[in-house]
């Protein structure tokens, strides 16, 4: 046994029996009373007067999901005498279950005018005894453990409804303790010793010298008197804390930090409070080490704290000021970032950045997504535009096969936009910077031969109280110790800075951020995701039509009625409820806030139109897209086109035969495509296949439920060909078979269908989906050799490769794509596009006959049980189509049309559109009138081939001068662009956006 194993034993003895409950001094009893609240949370002022009973320690009290208010009394006892040593302080264990901080029951405390000391959490449960009397108020929540570690163990505590009425907690403690600071400060010495102890090799010096230290300080204390010798043993350990760090030793920038999800394994009410309990605990700490900064990331948390805890905003405001409380990342939540819209990804920072530079005059200068699952390759443009110009994400780490080449590099979208991009090697968001993990840190950094420094985010999130005074007290000591990297307190900022001037020459990585896990995410949660969908389309109409009213008839602007929406449905696509990641109560909540949405702005959308079109008996079509459809202008109001001849259907000994003038569809007796050809003749269906078939897989991950999809669930298909009933009949000039089938305990109806003159089927899949734990994928075995896969994603498109030659290939075998995706070989492809589908795949094979069958398939629904046991139960309805023969600009229009763009309507009046682009290729992604209330025209649209394009913008309305700024509407270099405003002549570079402001005269 070496001398650190002898030691370390003797340690572990001292420090459990004998340091630790040295710590208090001394304790006194306090009164309790307490009242439970009956049903959901009440403020402050409604609680204080509600009628008190006497409440015990050693009580059980919480009902899952209920509060809990106590009154504590007291008085600090006349014998204790507090010293700079010597500190009373109120000490709380409200039944703390063992689960991690933030994952359990939480506390808020006020003083008797409502305003907040700080919270209780398992590593923050004390408060400050200001004076000698105490009389503090204490909100409880009983939050369930609902453990994230569950993985799929089915929990009913997602919902009040099924989460039971037994107490969860009992009051272990709640009474007045002397606190002996210089105990305390001995405790950090011997943890960060101790820990850098057990990091080093055994045979290293530094090892044999700490163990030395420690053991001349067990010999002089005094294991019965630990406050009588605490002195001594901290000078005996000062030679081994003074020892300074290598020189060539990695340095640490540690940022205070607490990642709350504002949604997961509790509702968003309480992520409010969350909030609260975690901010007032920063300010507390800012109070006592001036040395301490704190990373705030998202605007929407920060304005629920302005609403409801308005004193603790003031203070936050104040530590601002002071440069303690740091705002970063600009978005208003930490969203998903690949299944928004193009427009709602540039929202997130235009919201966000908007409201940190109007409540503190902050612009923060970073994109901060430490927990999002991958990072579509638009977003360095996108932070780029909202002023902002680097980015951090901790999430890649997570990675199941292949890790990141580097830690900080620049990162390269579509457009050749490039960020500077850092994933601290601490591999955490919620560090304690224990020696363990910042040995880790210095350890992982693949970057020792360009870099010396990186990032480490600490404290605890999730409500478990942020960072603490031990983590403090853990960075004063390392901050230049032998053996461990330099810590150095700091700003994220001041990381970026050092970091990208030690090295301007950083290695590139260039495209999409693929995560290796959590494939599950895109598509878990149907009804949110739909909701989703919709809302982002309803607001693109709700601006584009309020918009052109204001400015064709002078309309009232409905800007206030927009921002507000546009929040709730930012808030809507955080990282654990967009992805379905969340308990019942989120997504519930989400898709009743999704039908409100679009109940809001469907009036907006149709009292916009009824200005500008009027009363009458047209029959209109309001084409909201970027694109000419139903033979209506792109942006337009017009008469609808009627044309084209109706869709027949024949009858076949092996099925029907459906015709447009078009395209000729082959339906086979299990209701499935069998053969696709449009003029050119061509088949798009593989020789002895079938599309729209639906398969079912077995879906049992290996860990994360509602998360993950993992490879092995393509092992184990039921491909559903059995019908039940099949009709095939031509309503309104559109052919259509309609299938039955059943599976399992779910039914689902088939429909395929030919409109006149269309140039694509229509597939709709109804579905009464009763599965648990399976995989319900849309499979379409095409005809071509497909080297790669085309998938729309926020302003363009990526492609992916079909093969899987590298780890890196094999690993993305389910992969985002937004409204459509498209496979081809030269001179030939096929589009496939959906209204509410993200997760997709894509794979080849080579048939006997030489040729290759290219298989697309999207994921159409999960069932995953944890942690919403009856995720995605019930009803759906989701709408395809299938488009021979088509460019990536055809895949885009069928997008568009799936996707409710056109809306049939009646009026009085065509309606030219206000903005006309010369090149199609260069998409409007939005018209809308600026945020500053100014009554300016924006237009931001982007180039969509991937190509340089020369295009005119032609402006049908009155306007002074037009000006090119970024996403927040500011001006951008040499903006301001000659000659006639309302004939704008840009070249765009590939997937460039470009958002134009144009003043009205």
């Amino acid at each position: 046994m070496t001398p650190l194993h002898r030691t370390r034993d003797r340690l572990a003895r001292f420090v459990g029996e004998s340091l630790d409950g040295a710590v208090r001094a001394r304790t006194a009893p306090l009164r309790i009373e307490a009242w439970e609240v009956p049903g959901e949370p009440v403020p402050f002022a409604s609680a204080v007067t509600r009628p008190f009973s006497p409440f015990a320690v050693g009580t059980e009290w919480g009902r899952p999901w209920s509060t809990r208010w106590l009154h504590v009394r007291g008085r600090v006892p006349a014998d204790w005498v507090q010293t700079e040593r010597h500190r009373a302080e109120i000490v709380v264990d409200l039944g703390f279950d063992g689960l991690a901080p933030g994952f359990q029951a939480e506390a808020l405390a006020f003083r008797p005018d409502g305003t907040i000391i700080k919270a209780i959490s398992p590593r923050n449960a004390y408060l400050p005894v200001e004076g000698d009397e105490i009389d503090v108020y204490l909100e409880l929540a009983a939050n369930p453990g609902i453990h994230p570690e569950s993985h799929w163990v089915t929990t009913p505590l997602g919902d009040r409804a099924t989460a039971g009425e037994a107490p969860l907690y009992r009051l272990r403690e709640l009474q007045l303790a002397l606190v002996d600071r210089e105990v305390w400060a001995l405790q950090q010495d011997v943890a960060v010793l101790a820990g850098l102890a057990d990091e080093l090799p055994a045979e290293h010096p530094r090892t044999a010298q700490l163990a030395a230290a420690l053991d001349r300080m067990l010999d002089a204390v005094d294991p019965d008197d630990v406050a009588g010798s605490a002195l001594t043993a901290r000078r005996l350990l000062a030679p081994a804390l003074a020892a300074p760090a290598a020189a060539s030793a990695h340095t640490v920038i540690a940022t205070g930090h607490a990642h709350i999800d504002s949604a997961w394994l509790w509702p968003v009410r309480e992520t409010v409070r969350k909030c609260a309990r975690t901010f007032s605990n920063v300010v507390a700490l800012m109070d006592e080490y001036p040395d301490f900064r704190f990373a705030c990331s998202s605007a929407q948390q920060l304005a629920w704290v302005k609403e409801s805890y308005p004193d603790l905003f003031e203070r936050i405001r104040e530590k601002v000021a002071s440069g303690q409380f740091v705002l970063v990342g600009g978005q208003w939540v930490e969203p998903d970032t690949n299944m928004p819209s193009g427009e709602a990804t540039a929202r997130q920072l235009v919201l966000g950045k908007r409201f940190f530079l109007e409540e503190f005059g902050v612009e923060t200068r970073e994109v901060w997504l430490p927990d999002t699952f991958g990072y579509t390759a638009s977003l360095p443009q996108v932070i780029r535009l909202s002023g902002s110009d680097w980015f951090m994400t901790q999430k890649i780490s997570w990675n199941q096969t292949n890790a990141m080449p580097h830690h900080s590099f620049w990162w390269e979208g579509i457009d050749g936009t490039r960020v500077f991009t850092h994933f601290p090697p601490i591999e955490t968001y919620n560090a304690e910077l224990s020696p363990a993990e910042l040995a880790h840190a210095q350890r992982t950094y693949r970057d020792h031969d360009t870099g010396t420094v990186s990032l480490a985010p600490f404290g605890w999130g999730d409500g478990g109280g942020g960072p603490t005074r031990e983590m403090v007290a853990a960075a004063h000591r390392q901050a230049d110790l032998d053996g461990s990297p330099r810590v150095e307190l700091g700003a994220p900022a001041d990381f970026a800075r050092r970091a990208r001037d030690e090295n301007p020459e950083l290695p590139v990585w260039s495209g999409e951020m693929y995560l290796e896990l959590h494939r599950g995410t895109l598509t878990s949660q149907l009804r949110t995701k739909q909701g989703n969908r919709r809302s982002e389309q309803l607001l693109h109409e709700a601006e584009l039509w309020a918009a052109t009213a204001a400015i064709r008839v002078g309309a009232p602007y409905p800007a206030d009625a927009l921002e507000r929406v546009w929040q709730r449905v930012l808030l809507l696509q955080f990282h654990d409820i967009l992805p379905g990641s969340s308990i019942a109560w989120v997504h519930r909540e989400a898709e009743e806030d999704h039908a409100r949405i679009a109940r809001e702005l469907e009036a907006i959308v149709q009292t916009a139109l009824a200005a500008l079109s009027g009363e009458g008996d047209l029959d209109l079509v309001a084409n909201a897209a970027p694109l000419a459809l139903a033979g209506v202008d792109a942006l337009a109001v017009g008469v609808a086109s009627r044309d084209a001849a109706a869709a027949t259907i024949t009858e076949t000994a092996d099925g029907w035969r459906l015709r447009n003038g078009v395209l000729d569809v082959g339906v086979d007796t299990a209701g499935l495509i069998v053969s696709l050809r449009d003029a050119s003749g061509r088949d798009a269906i593989a020789p002895g296949e079938a599309a729209g078939l639906l398969r079912l897989h077995r879906d049992l991950p290996d860990k994360w439920d509602a998360w993950d999809i993992d490879r092995h669930y393509r092992t184990n298909g039921l491909d559903l060909r059995g019908a039940e009933s099949i009709e095939a009949a031509v309503g309104d000039g559109v052919a259509t078979v309609r299938v039955h089938r059943r599976f399992g305990a779910s039914t689902v109806i088939q429909s395929l269908a030919l409109r006149p003159g269309a140039a694509a089927v229509d597939l709709t899949v109804e579905v009464d989906w009763r599965e648990r734990h399976r995989l319900l994928k849309l499979m379409f075995p095409l005809d071509v050799h497909a080297e790669r896969s085309t998938s729309e994603i926020q302003f363009g498109h990526v492609h992916r490769p079909t093969h899987v030659n590298t780890s890196w290939d094999e690993a993305r075998f389910e992969f985002t794509a937004q409204r459509w995706i498209h496979v081809g070989e030269e001179g030939y492809g096929v589009a496939v596009a959906n209204d509410s589908t993200y997760g997709h795949s894509v794979t080849r094979e080579t048939r006997a006959d030489g040729g290759t069958t290219t298989w697309v398939g999207l994921s159409v629904l999960r069932a995953p049980t944890f942690p919403d046991p009856e995720s995605d139960q019930g009803e759906h309805t989701l709408r395809f189509s299938i488009r021979p023969t088509s460019s990536i600009s055809d895949a885009a229009e069928e997008g568009h049309r799936l996707n409710g763009t056109v809306r049939a309507w009646r009026g009085a009046r065509e309606v030219e559109p206000i903005v006309r682009v010369s090149d199609p290729a260069v998409r409007v992604e939005a018209v809308k009138l600026a945020e500053d209330r100014s009554g300016d025209l924006v237009v931001r649209l982007y180039e969509s081939s991937g190509g340089r394009r020369r295009v005119t913008i032609e402006i049908d309305a009155d306007v002074a001068d037009a000006t090119i700024v970024d996403l927040l509407e500011r001006p951008v270099g040499e903006a301001a662009v000659p000659g006639d405003a309302s004939r704008v002549e840009l070249e765009l570079r590939a997937f460039e956006i470009v958002t134009l402001r144009y003043r009205r005269s």
